[in-house]
């Protein structure tokens, strides 16, 4: 079993709205930077967005900027993405994935999206727009 519990994905119409949820049962995430990530049919998985373990420093990706808000409630051991006006080259699995804080890690600029980076990740959830 995976570390990571993505959830929230499904069905949605263009312009609609949709929040995901990344939990963990054994592992304390107010410990580790949390990313998100997709990857949609016959591509490369990409960063989406990140957060760091405080919530100090988000990131998003150019193509969800200013639509996607990434989120965490340390308190319930969860972390959301929270996405609206979704279009539909958002059609993906969606994956959160969780890294140890380390010097060379950084969440802002063209930081947080290298996949390798990455300690923990779910099993991801789809998220299919389309009318």
């Amino acid at each position: 079993q995976l570390p990571l519990v993505e959830s929230g994905g499904g069905l949605v119409q263009p312009g609609g709205s949709l929040r995901l949820s990344c939990t963990a049962s054994e592992l304390a995430l107010d410990y580790y930077h949390i990313g998100w990530f997709r990857q949609a049919p016959g591509k490369e998985r990409e960063g989406v967005s990140c957060i760091t373990n405080s919530g100090g420093s988000t990131n998003y990706a150019d193509s969800v900027k200013g639509r996607f808000t990434i989120s965490r409630d340390n308190a319930k051991n969860t972390v959301y993405l929270q996405m609206n006006s979704l279009k539909p080259e958002d059609t993906a699995v969606y994956y959160c994935a969780a890294v140890a804080p380390r010097t060379y890690y950084y969440c802002s600029g063209n930081g947080g999206f290298r996949k390798g980076e990455y300690d923990f990740w779910g099993q991801g959830t789809q998220v299919t727009v389309s009318s």
